[in-house]
């Protein structure tokens, strides 16, 4: 299994997960911009690279990685705007969005021993 493999298993975990929680915003892996598939890339990096990092700083380098690309916190995520609601404390994530972390986390520790 490749690195990109696990990322793409992690976001269509999140954008199942997203369904869940009344969000439709998240597009299957094979549609989805280039962007977003090496974000879900670069999650993957951090979870192997930091294996005791807490669910809370695998956000908080999201978070980095988000504003240092130009993102800033918005009420409503827009890829052309560069806003993200997700761009605050993990503390201040809404539970579901604090799931996609922990959610995202499990996933690559379960697949991790599969990589080639």
């Amino acid at each position: 299994m490749k690195i990109e493999q696990i990322a793409e298993v992690c976001h269509e975990a999140n954008a199942a997960l997203c369904r869940g929680l009344d969000d439709n915003s998240q597009k299957p892996w094979a549609e989805a911009e280039e962007w977003q598939r090496e974000s879900a890339v670069k999650g993957v990096l951090y979870v192997i690279d930091h294996p005791d990092a807490a669910a809370s700083a695998q956000h908080d380098a999201w978070c980095a990685d988000k504003l240092a690309d130009g993102w800033q916190y918005g009420e409503v995520k827009d890829a052309d705007a560069k806003t993200h609601p997700c761009l605050v404390a993990f503390e201040k994530l809404p539970a579901g969005q604090q799931a996609k972390d922990h959610l995202f986390e499990g996933i690559v520790r379960a697949l991790e021993p599969l990589i080639e």
